[in-house]
C-alpha cells in the first residue's frame, strides 16, 4: 500500500471563523497548515502517491504543493496530486471523486482535518496487511474518553473489530474514526453511498450527506469484517475553533521534546546575556538577543529576532521574519506565524495566524487570524466572575468546551481600536473592526464595523470658576 488520500472539500462550518477563506486542512498548526503535517507523515511512511481532494478552495492547498507539481514527481520523491469536488456533498463522494487518479490497489484514507500520530497511521498499515479474506477495510479508531458521543459518527468495537457504528448517539459508544485502510473491493461501496446515514437513534435527525462511515457499514452488513486499530498517540479533530489550540499545544510540545542541545543554522545567534533553561533550534540568520529569558525549549524560523528582555515560558514554534522584543510575554505552548510582531509589554498566551500585529500593552489569549492588527492596549478577559465556562454558539447549538472555552477567536483581517476590551469566549468574523473602547460581550459576524456612539457635553470654563 503505497498510496493515500487525503479528503479535504469540507466547508468546515463549525471552525468558523477559520475556515471562512481557508479550507480547515491549511490552518496553521505550529507554523505550517495541517495537510503539511499529514503528508510529511506519509513520506516518511513511504508513501509514494498522495492524491488530495479538495472543496471550492482547493486553490490554496494546489498553491501550498506548487513546487511539487499537481501531478508530478516532487522532489521529495512523492506524486501529490490535487483533486477536486466542489459540491463536497459528503466524504463517501470526495473518496470517489480521487477514483480516477489511483491504480488498482489498496489505499490510505486521512481526513484532511485531523491530527493523527505518525506512529499510529503506521500500525494500521501493518494490521491491514496481515488482514483475511474476510476483511474489506480496517480502521483507526480513539477512545472517545469524556467527550460526548452525540458530537461524533462512533463505533463499538468487539474482539478487535468494528462491531456497529452509529451517527451521533446518545450513549452506548466507545470510539470515533480517525482513519482508514480499504482494499480495492471498497471502491464499489463508496461509489453507491446513499448520501443519507441511516444509522441513527429514533428521533435523531442527520443531514443529507455522503458519509464514508455508512459506507463502511454498508460494507459490514455484506458480511465483511472491519479491524479496529485503536490509537496510542494523540489524537485531535479540528472541528471547532478550540481545536486549533489543541492541536498547536500538543505539536509544540512533542516537537520540542526532541531537542536535546541548542541547533544554530548558519548565521543564527545566542547572546551570552540570555537566560535559557532548555534548548533552543534557530533557522537562517535567527537570532536571541540582550536579556531574553526562556523557560524551557524553543523551535524557530529563518531570519527571526527574539530580544529586549522577553521572556518565553517554552515549548513554543514561531515561524519565519518575525520580531518578538520589549519585554513582550508569551505563555506555555504558544505559537507565532511568520511576519508576526509581539513587542512593547504584549502578553500572548495562544496561536496567532501569519501577519499579526501586537505592538503595545495588551493581552490575548485564544486565536488569532491572518494579517489581524491588534490596536494598542487591546484586552480580554480570561476568567470569569462566577469562575465558569463560557458555553459557545456552533451552528445555533450550545457548547461548552472542557478546554479553552473562555479564549477569544479572532478571524482573519480583522482589526481593533486601542482599548477594545474582548470578554471571555467572543469570536469575531473575518473582514471586522471592533473600535475604540468596545466592551465586546458577542460574537461579530463577519464584515462587520463595531464603535462606541459618545455623547459630549460642553460647558464654559476658566478661571472665574476658581474665584478669580
Amino acid at each position: 500500500m503505497r498510496t493515500a488520500i487525503i479528503l479535504a472539500a469540507g466547508a468546515g462550518t463549525k471552525m468558523w471563523p477559520f475556515a471562512e477563506i481557508r479550507p480547515k486542512a491549511m490552518i496553521p498548526v505550529a507554523t505550517k497548515p495541517l495537510i503539511a503535517h499529514q503528508v510529511e507523515s506519509l513520506k516518511a511512511l513511504g508513501y509514494s502517491k498522495v492524491i488530495i481532494v479538495g472543496g471550492k478552495l482547493h486553490g490554496q492547498i494546489r498553491n501550498y504543493f506548487r513546487e511539487h507539481g499537481p501531478s508530478v514527481s516532487s522532489k521529495q520523491g512523492m506524486d501529490i496530486i490535487v483533486v477536486t469536488d466542489e459540491k463536497a456533498q459528503g466524504t463517501a463522494t470526495s473518496l470517489c471523486a480521487a477514483r480516477s487518479a489511483c491504480a488498482d490497489e489498496d489505499i490510505l484514507v486521512l481526513y484532511g482535518d485531523t491530527l493523527v500520530d505518525q506512529a499510529d497511521l503506521e500500525r494500521l498499515a501493518a494490521s491491514f496487511e496481515q488482514r483475511s479474506g474476510t476483511e474489506a477495510a480496517a480502521a483507526l479508531v480513539h477512545p472517545l474518553g469524556q467527550e460526548p458521543s452525540s458530537d461524533w459518527i462512533c463505533c463499538r468495537l468487539e474482539d478487535g473489530n468494528v462491531e456497529h457504528i452509529m451517527g451521533h448517539p446518545r450513549d452506548d459508544y466507545s470510539h470515533r474514526f480517525c482513519a482508514f485502510a480499504f482494499s480495492k473491493d471498497f471502491w464499489a461501496y463508496a461509489s453507491t453511498n446513499s448520501g443519507l446515514f441511516t444509522s441513527v437513534q429514533v428521533g435523531m435527525m442527520p443531514p443529507l450527506e455522503g458519509h464514508l462511515e455508512m459506507s463502511l457499514l454498508d460494507c459490514m452488513n455484506d458480511g465483511y469484517a472491519v479491524r479496529a486499530v485503536e490509537t496510542i498517540g494523540e489524537f485531535v479533530d479540528l472541528d471547532k475553533p478550540w481545536h486549533i489550540l489543541l492541536a498547536n499545544e500538543i505539536v509544540a510540545r512533542r516537537e520540542c521534546a526532541k531537542l536535546t542541545g541548542h541547533v544554530l543554522a548558519e548565521g543564527a545567534s545566542i547572546d551570552p546575556s540570555a537566560s535559557i533553561e532548555g534548548f533552543v533550534k534557530l533557522g537562517v540568520g535567527s537570532k536571541i538577543g540582550r536579556n531574553v529569558i526562556i523557560e524551557g525549549s524553543v523551535i524557530v524560523g529563518d531570519h527571526t529576532t527574539i530580544e529586549n528582555g522577553a521572556i518565553l515560558k517554552g515549548s513554543h514554534m514561531i515561524g519565519n521574519d518575525t520580531y518578538i522584543g520589549n519585554y513582550c510575554f508569551l505563555s506555555e505552548g504558544t505559537t507565532v506565524g511568520s511576519h508576526c510582531v509581539v513587542n512593547h509589554c504584549a502578553e500572548l498566551d495562544g496561536v496567532i495566524f501569519d501577519t499579526v500585529y501586537l505592538y503595545h500593552y495588551m493581552e490575548f489569549y485564544g486565536v488569532i487570524g491572518t494579517s489581524t492588527d491588534l490596536g494598542a492596549a487591546t484586552v480580554c478577559g480570561t476568567l470569569r466572575f462566577d469562575d465558569g465556562s463560557t458555553s459557545h454558539r456552533i451552528k445555533g447549538r450550545r457548547e461548552t468546551p472542557r478546554e479553552h472555552s473562555n479564549a477569544i477567536y479572532l478571524g482573519d483581517f480583522v482589526r481593533t481600536g486601542v482599548n477594545a476590551i474582548l470578554m471571555p469566549g467572543v469570536k469575531v468574523g473575518v473582514y471586522s473592526v471592533v473600535g475604540s473602547g468596545v466592551i465586546l460581550e458577542e460574537d461579530v459576524p463577519n464584515r462587520s464595523l463595531l464603535y462606541v456612539k459618545q455623547d459630549l457635553v460642553r460647558k464654559e470654563w476658566g478661571p472665574s470658576k476658581y474665584g478669580w
